[in-house]
């Protein structure tokens, strides 16, 4: 009898990924189903699950705790299954809110200009973040990165400062020769970039941390002039994603893709989950749908909504929802931050990352993002495809993969409700049922060769017995 296996994790915390015994499957016969998957309707092609390396990240790693701490920390963060396979990660050019203190790569002092870029240099992220990726990489060597800058340097801008204001238009062509030198700098570190967006959140200004306007009118003319002309003969390939921002504004990224000189260039759309629905991201897939999609930034948080925990919301509304809505990978914020919800320079304060790392012991503990990421990254595999399965409205919410590497079948669902809900699931000829216990998360995995060997074997049986 062909068998599924069952990881569970509830939001009373209770359960953390635990995995349950075995289900036993059986004929489908014409018992109708909750969940319907039918592997031969294919979707996206999966990239992978990640966290952002920021400043802060990389400091806690580096300075708070010992080398066998980040080794075993970044083993479990980063080797294969059972380990939790992250392979993607972002990094931000210069600093972000969450570095301890403002900066870009070429930095003068005020009054002065340097378009020739004589004084670029990584100077900065030589003690933290460039080790600690290069450590991550020695773990896994097939990481995608993804780049994005908070803001230019402040003598490219109308503000005269990392804070607030726009590009210059006289210093676009040097904005774009900065991208291209910190794309080169980090390779020569043994760091490929895997993509790179222009601007993070361009469509906000923030107040206390590095960041910059940036309209959709000049996004596209700085591809169409500059950075898709630069990147489009350089191998290997760095990818363009436009926008780096939230759900609610699809119209932002729709304008700049319906330039055809400009989305020549452009590979993706990279979204935020702070405003808006995911949905957005299926309304420009329908416009465009040979441009991939990716989320880049979601952070939860120490906030009223999480009273109860995030388990539950980052699975069905980030994970299931997004992959759902066209998603090839899906980044979280911050990594790691510590008790305080820190180190950081401005903006979030009550922002947590994937992990908190004890500023004290160097003690680690693994936040409700890091189990809803672990039911994904450990089981969807690199090259999976999303297959098509039944959505369902009594607050079940699911989303189905076939792995590339042994065809093996993954099925995560969330139980929303506040009881236990029975599930039943059918695929090909067999079919099973699993109670979910109330608020849960749980990830089914099975080999479809297995089962149609077994179907065969019964088949065969019957047709004897007659």
């Amino acid at each position: 009898m062909p068998t599924v296996e069952l990881w569970l994790s509830t939001a009373d915390r209770r359960l953390k990924l635990m995995q349950q015994l075995n289900i036993e499957m059986s004929a489908r016969g014409s018992l109708s189903s909750d969940v319907v998957i039918d592997v031969h309707s294919k979707y996206q092609t999966m990239v992978g699950f990640g966290a952002a390396m920021t400043d802060s990240s990389a400091w806690l790693l580096q300075n708070k705790m010992n080398q066998l701490q980040r080794g075993a920390l970044l083993h479990e963060l980063y080797g294969p299954p059972p380990n939790l396979n992250l392979n993607m990660m972002r990094l931000t050019i210069g600093a972000s809110d969450f570095s301890l203190q403002p900066y870009t790569l070429d930095d003068v002092p005020i009054g002065q200009t340097d378009p020739q870029l004589l004084h670029f240099n990584v100077a900065s992220n030589l003690q933290d973040v460039i080790p600690t990726v290069r450590e991550v990489l020695s773990i896994n060597p097939e990481l995608y990165i993804i780049a994005s800058p908070w803001s230019a340097p402040a003598w490219m801008k109308t503000s005269e400062n990392l804070i607030g204001g726009q590009l210059l238009e006289q210093y676009e062509s040097a904005y774009v020769d900065y991208l291209v030198k910190y794309l080169d700098t980090y390779r020569g570190y043994g760091i490929p970039i895997f993509a790179l967006t222009l601007q993070n959140e361009p469509n906000f200004i923030p107040i206390t941390y590095p960041g910059m306007e940036m309209t959709a009118a000049t996004r596209a003319r700085i591809v169409t002039e500059y950075l898709g002309p630069k990147l489009a003969g350089r191998r290997p390939k760095t990818r363009i994603l436009e926008w780096d921002h939230n759900w609610n504004h699809p119209e932002q990224p729709s304008s700049v893709l319906a330039d055809p000189d400009t989305a020549r260039y452009i590979d993706g759309v990279a979204w935020h989950c702070y405003q808006g629905s995911p949905y957005a991201q299926s309304r420009v897939h329908r416009a465009y749908p040979q441009k991939d999609t990716y989320i880049t930034e979601c952070s939860g948080g120490d906030w009223a909504s999480s009273i109860n925990g995030e388990l539950i919301w980052f699975t069905r509304n980030l994970l299931i929802a997004g992959i759902r809505q066209w998603a090839r990978g899906v980044v979280y914020w911050n990594l790691a931050l510590d008790e305080n919800h820190g180190p950081h320079f401005g903006g979030c304060d009550a922002c947590k990352g994937v992990i908190m790392i004890d500023s004290q012991t160097g003690a680690v503990s693994r936040n409700d993002e890091y189990y809803a990421l672990a039911h994904f990254s450990r089981f969807v595999l690199p090259g999976a495809v999303r297959v098509e399965s039944t959505a369902t409205d009594k607050g079940i919410d699911n989303v189905a993969f076939q792995n590339a590497t042994d065809g093996s079948i993954v099925l995560v669902i969330v139980n929303s409700n506040a009881d236990t809900r029975r599930v039943s699931v059918a695929e090909g000829l067999t079919r099973f049922e699993y109670m979910m216990p109330p608020q849960s998360v749980a990830t089914f995995v099975w080999n479809p060769d297995q089962v149609g060997a077994w179907v065969r074997r019964a088949l065969w049986w019957l047709k004897k017995a007659q």
